[in-house]
Order: structure tokens, then sequence, then C-alpha cells
């Protein structure tokens, strides 16, 4: 970019003076009609074209300075020969387009500027309120911080210790990148030259034409990809570092890398640059507004909003299907749903969804929702809704769940039924729970529950999923010491470990979408849902890290439930063991794996998609497949490969193997007939409790 080239027709020198105070005042002006006649003229070499031609020479838009980024505001296709970075439209070999973006209202956008550095002091007065309040501590290095560094640098470690290793590493890199730069110089001169490397299939972060077809943006771009995957190889090749070492340095890695992104950077996102001038700076001032007020809703700390919430209501177009609560104590609320047929299946139903969220996962609105379809099908469903805890729930562990939770709404069933004979779901550590409560009771002889399903549960943690990066003794201790100070583990924690295993969807995407767009995100009722994060009891969590994740007790026999040692060896009943092919919180692997430690029949069925998706697949509108029937001797590659596969839900196979284990039918039972009243309407007062 030493100087303008001469463009044809003989106006280089023209357009390559300096450029007058006048001349970029009127740079963005639309050239007069006259022009267009000599431009015609043109054709004809003649004298009388020569002075027409001068006056479209002056006329032309003057070449701006450097620090304007001219390049990448056009995000149209660069024409053949492709003009450089920086160059203007006057030196392309066609005639001067109009501007995809023009330039920006500049006293509107000094007016936006000012607005900015205010709405930016707001931000930070909200982040440093709760310090001078005196309920949090100043800004210090944290301990997962120090986890971070202290992983990385075992990685770098492996390498710095031999010369070899550092040498091949650095020489891998470089080759690629002089490859990227020989093929970006070719297509600055005009040829064409193929990508050194492209992004992942789906990757949403460069879907916008200028990372492709501006050479300056497809060389960050794909300098960017190149330096990532390098990053990532090195802690795979760093084989000398036990599993988990190098499993939480690749997770760490993408944590970075994914930080580092040029998609989530004003200056390096072509799309972001054209919004920023197309509006003046407007799209920044509404960023930094919402960036004030998710700091003020996260208490000092940022907590990104991922959903429109505003648009939804409990109880109105969230979790809204008919039913009263009819049995309440410190822990739970349990809610029986309205019939909507006839008659109904002898024998309730109750589900136990996972405490790390809420319940209404399973009734988001009535075309999606699980709960609403399982009454259609002519079963009383109860669903225990969890209290959010706080520091009064601190000693409340694994046996209290089981206790004032399972036991204490078979006994409200029976109470409100007449019925002792009960078919349960567990919903992922809802399941796992399940599950210790069915070997306890095998233990000590009680049959109430008579057929259980599991939705993504692990009962095996040999290869449990992603979350098993952050359990080990140092992280336990160092959690364990956190929640002794509040008696909880703060939701914001759990929900940030749940979105960091998707870092550029459920983070940076809508870093962009909200603070540097300046856009509200989208209405989505599952996303509300993630959002609504719960708290952990602190003897609740401590059990379940320690003697799951970190020990594996429950399927090796070593689990102590209230003086017992329990055997899932004993649970006899028959169990449909419901997994998620791309589920990266209970794999599929893992929840097969667990599926053998039953001592009685199972049915193991697979899902498409993951945790949430693939369990919340309406039989009216399905969106993914399930898998059957497969092998059962052999390993999970040999289920898999001679499994049957079914287009649509899986929710009518589960309903065909409900019925057939009590298929006898009742009169519908009213809500709040029996021995137990209504308390209020579902879906109740402790899934309002906000964390």
């Amino acid at each position: 970019m030493s100087g303008p080239s001469r463009s044809p027709g003989g106006r280089g020198r023209g357009a390559s003076r300096p450029a007058s105070a006048a001349s970029r005042r009127t740079a963005a002006k639309p050239p007069p009609k006259p022009i267009a006649k000599p431009a015609q003229q043109a054709a004809t070499p003649t004298k009388k074209v020569a002075t027409p031609t001068k006056k479209v020479a002056k006329r032309q838009p003057p070449r701006r300075p450097e620090p304007i980024v001219a390049a990448p505001v056009v995000a149209a296709p660069v024409v053949s020969p492709p003009v450089p970075p920086g160059a203007p439209a006057s030196e392309a070999t066609e005639a001067p387009r109009p501007r995809e973006t023009p330039l920006p209202d500049f006293e509107k956008l000094s007016r936006n500027v000012g607005r900015f550095v205010e709405e930016a002091g707001k931000a930070l007065a909200a982040m440093l309120k709760p310090v001078e309040a005196g309920a949090a501590a100043p800004t210090a290095a944290k301990p997962e911080v120090a986890e971070v560094i202290s992983t990385l640098g075992r990685v770098a470690e492996y390498y710095a210790t031999d010369a070899r290793r550092a040498l091949e590493a650095q020489t891998a890199l470089s080759s690629r990148f002089f490859e990227l730069w020989g093929a970006t110089m070719k297509r600055l001169g005009g040829e064409k030259a193929d990508n050194v490397i492209a992004p992942e299939a789906g990757d949403k972060r460069f879907a916008d034409p200028a990372w492709r077809d501006n050479p300056y943006f497809d060389f960050i771009k794909q300098a960017y990809i190149l330096t990532s995957q390098w990053a990532d190889d090195l802690v795979k090749r760093a084989d000398e570092l036990d599993p988990h070492t190098r499993q939480k340095a690749a997770f760490y890695m993408k944590q970075v890398t994914s930080a580092l992104s040029p998609s989530n950077f004003l200056a390096t996102n072509p799309e972001l640059l054209r919004t920023t001038l197309a509006e003046s700076g407007e799209n920044l001032v509404r960023g930094m507004k919402m960036m004030t007020e998710d700091i003020e809703a996260g208490g000092g700390q940022l907590r990104i909003r991922q959903a429109d919430g505003a648009k939804f209501k409990l109880g109105v177009n969230l979790a809204a299907t008919p039913g009263k609560v009819v049995f309440r104590n410190e822990l739970i609320e349990l809610i029986q749903y309205a019939p909507s047929t006839p008659t109904v299946y002898k024998r309730p139903l109750l589900i136990v969804p996972p405490w790390i969220n809420k319940f209404y996962v399973l009734d988001l609105n009535p075309e999606k929702s699980f709960i609403r379809w399982a009454v259609a099908q002519g079963l009383t469903v109860f669903v225990v809704s969890w209290v959010n805890p706080d520091e009064r729930h601190i000693d409340k562990g694994f046996e209290a769940y089981m206790r004032e939770g399972i036991f204490a709404a078979l006994e409200a069933i029976e109470a409100a039924t007449g019925e002792n004979d009960i078919a349960a779901i567990g919903y992922c550590v809802g399941g796992t729970l399940l599950a210790v409560t069915l070997a306890f009771m095998a233990e000590i002889g009680d049959k109430r529950i008579s057929s259980a399903t599991f939705f993504t549960t692990q009962v095996d943690f040999t290869d449990a999923g992603d979350l098993k990066i952050f359990v080990d003794a140092e992280q336990l201790r160092l959690t364990e010491k956190k929640m002794a100070e509040t008696g909880y583990l703060e939701g914001a924690q759990m929900a940030n470990a749940f979105n960091m295993l998707r870092p550029n969807d459920l983070i940076w995407s809508y870093w962009v979408n909200n603070y540097l767009k300046g856009k509200e995100p989208m209405a989505f009722d599952l996303l509300v849902w993630n959002s609504d994060s719960t708290r952990m009891p602190a003897a609740n969590h401590r059990f379940y890290l320690r003697h799951c994740y970190l020990q594996n007790d429950l399927t090796n026999d070593r689990m102590v439930i209230e003086g017992r040692t329990i055997s899932l060896s004993k649970v006899t009943i028959p169990i449909y063991d419901l997994a998620a092919r791309e589920d990266h919180i209970a794999p599929a692997r893992s929840v097969f794996n667990g599926a053998k430690s039953f001592g009685g029949p199972v049915r193991y069925v697979m899902a498409g998609s993951g945790h949430i998706a693939g369990v919340v697949n309406p039989a009216q509108k399905p969106k993914y497949q399930f898998w059957s029937d497969g092998p059962s001797d052999g390993g999970f590659e040999d289920w898999v490969a001679g499994a049957k596969e079914t287009p649509g839900s899986w929710w009518p196979d589960w309903a065909a193997w409900i019925a057939a284990q009590a298929p006898q039918r009742v009169p519908a039972r009213e809500v709040g007939a029996g021995k137990l009243k209504a308390i209020c309407d579902a879906p109740g007062e402790y899934v309002r409790v906000k964390a």
C-alpha cells in the first residue's frame, strides 16, 4: 500500500494529490449529472473529452488516510484485479460503484462516542457497586484463573524442556503461515489462490461474505484458524502428560482460542465495521447499555443474556400445563397435573428432574411439553419441583434429597391416588439420585417403584462427559471451600460451566450480537430456561462430585447411604434407559456402560442430538431420529452397529413400553379429590425463585 496505482483513463495523477478539507467534506456527495456524459465520450479519444475528464478526476472521492479502515467496510466481492485493503474505489479496473456502506454521519458519530463513554462509566460503576457496598471483595486473581495458567503451563513446559519438540512445533506453524502469506499475495496480485485452511462446516462466525471475498479479512480468518488448530494440536501431542491434565488443557485452550476469535472484535470483524459505520456508532451505545444492565443483573459480574425473557411468563407461556401443587416441604413442591383423558393408567408416573436446572424444560410450551404429552397419553403425572436452595439448606445432602424428595413424593402420591405401585422417571442428576434411591430401596425391600426410566443419566462415571474436567482433588477442594462460605454453590457458576462446553454458541455469539451489534437476543423458550439457573446446597453437591465424578462409587458397589452399602445389581425392575448421541454432559457411551450395572431388563435407546434436544423431541414435530434394539452383548460400538434406526421421536416408543408394564386403566383422577388438597396452581412457587 505504498501509493495509488494509475487508473484507466489517465486519472491517476489527479487522484494522488493530497485531499483538501473541502474535498473531504464533499467526498460522500453524489457526483453532479454532467459527469455521466463525459464518461460515455471517453471511448473516443478526442481533445474535447480531455477537459471533462479532468473535471471527473477532480470530483473522484479522494484517497482516505490509512487510519480510516476503508477496505474492511466494503463487503462486496473484490473485482479482478483485486483492490488492496485501504485502496480507494477509483483505483479499480471497473467504473466506480456506489459504496455498500456509506460514511457515517460524523456529527451523530461524535455524539454517540460521548454516549458510549457515558454508558461505559455506568457499566464500570455497576461492576464496582458490590465492592463499594462490601458485598464482594476487590477483584483479585481467582483460583480458577490460576488453575488455567497452571494447566496450560504444563503443556508449555512439555515443549520448552525439549528443543527438538519446540523446533518442530515452531516449524509446523511457520510453514503454514508462509503458505498462507503466499496465497494472500497471489490474491492481492489478481491471481486465484486456494484456501490454505477453511472453517469447519457450520461455523457461523465467518459466514459474512467479506471473510471470503476481502483478502484482508480472509488472511485474518485463515491465520486465526491455523493458529487455533496448531495450539489444539500442541495439547493433543503432549502425550507424556496424564490424560486428565491433557483433557483439562484441551478444554482451557478451547476457551482461549474461542475468546480470541477475530469475529469477537470490532476492528477485525467486517460485519461489525459495516454496522457501526452505517449506524454511526448507535449499535455500540445500545450494546454498552445492555452490558450495564447485565452487570447489574449479575450483581457486579457480567451475566450475558441469551434470550429476551420479557416475552415469557411462568404459568402463561412457560410451564403452562394445567395442574396443582398438592404437597410442599423444605426441599420440594409436588405438582399433580390435571387429566385430559376420560380414563388413565392405574399406575401413576413420578418425574424427578435435575435440581441443577428447573423442571420446566419438560414443559416449555404446549407443542414441546413432554409433561402435557404424557398426560394426553392417559398418565397421571406428578413432577417434583426442587427448591432453589440458600444458606438454610447447607446440610441437605443426597440422603436428604432421597428422603425429603423422592420418598416424600411417593408418600404424597399414595395419599393423593391410593396407589403405592408407581413408575418413575429421572432426568440427568435427578436420574442419578433415582438410581441411588432404587438401589437403597432394593437393599431395604421397598417395592413402591415398579419401573424406571432414565433420561440422559449417568451412573457409571468412568467415561463421564466434559464436566469431568472440573473435578479433581484440587478443584474439589476449592469448590468445597467456596461452598462453605455461603452454604451453596452459586447458580451462575454452574451455568457458566455449562456455557463453556460450547463457548462459540453460548458465550461469544451473544457477546457479538448483544454488545457489539446492539441487538436484543431472540425470544426463545429453551434459552430462557437455560438462563434460569439454580443454586446447589453444599452437602448435596459435595457428595455428588466426590462419590460420583471423582470416586465413581455407585457402579463399584462402594456407595454408602444411611449406613448401608448399595449395589445397582440388586435393582431388578424394568428400565428404559435413554441416551443422546451428541450428549457432552452424559455421553451415550457412558450411559450404555452404566446400563449394564442394573440387575434387571434394560431397554437402551439412543436419541439423536444432545442432552436437551435429544430428550425434548416432540412426537408431533420431531427433529431427530432414535436408535434401539442393538445387541445386548458386546461394547457400545457393537450396539451402535447393530441398532435399528427409527425416524421421528422416541416418545411413542417409550409410551408403548410404559403401557406394557401396567396396562390397566381407571377413571381419570381429579386433582385435589384425594387426601391431598390443592395448595396453589402449577407451576408453583419454588420454581419462581431466582438464583
